[in-house]
């Protein structure tokens, strides 16, 4: 009986433990390890891995985003024509990427109003890229309804014929 009750005494924390320090102690040693690996692989120039093939691209449209603190954004296209205009409960993601390109071009110290460029490449895969950082975010990772949104910002060009390129650019 005294066997047992040593064994779950070290899987269980102590009344005054909020975690057992055995889970403490793994997550410190994995972290570790995970540390480790990052920097051998940074020092070691590693090449990153699992990064989306660059197809071709069947469409694209160069656009404007603007978004605000409350989840608000607007989305112009090259002539300055609004496309779509999101109230704060619905362009929250929009918004969300227009400061990511601000953080990223602010770093530069790059114009933080120029366009960016969505593409849609082949095997239905939608990005967007800012030529002047070379920052791209491919859509498909952030949810269906975020990559709904900007599908349909692109749908006139595709039903105009779109830009179509054999680029992999």
């Amino acid at each position: 009986m005294s066997d047992t009750h040593t064994s779950e005494a070290r899987i269980h924390a102590r009344p005054d433990e909020l975690v057992p320090r055995v889970l403490v102690r793994a997550m410190v040693a994995l972290v570790l390890v995970i540390l480790s690996l990052v920097t051998v692989a940074r020092i070691t120039d590693r090449p990153l891995e699992s990064t989306p093939a660059l197809t071709p691209i069947l469409a694209e449209r160069v656009i404007h985003l603007s978004g605000d603190a409350s989840g608000a954004a607007r989305v112009l296209d090259e002539t300055g024509s609004v496309i779509a205009s999101f109230p704060s409960d619905k362009g929250g993601f929009v918004a969300g990427i227009d400061r990511v390109l601000q953080r990223e071009r602010g770093k530069i110290g790059a114009d933080t109003s120029a366009p960016v460029v969505l593409r849609l490449r082949d095997g239905n895969r939608l990005s967007l890229y800012d030529p002047i950082t070379d920052w791209s975010a491919e859509l498909m990772g952030f949810g269906a309804d975020n990559l709904r949104t900007f599908a349909r910002l692109l749908e006139p060009t595709l039903t105009q014929g779109g830009s179509h390129h054999g680029t992999t650019d």
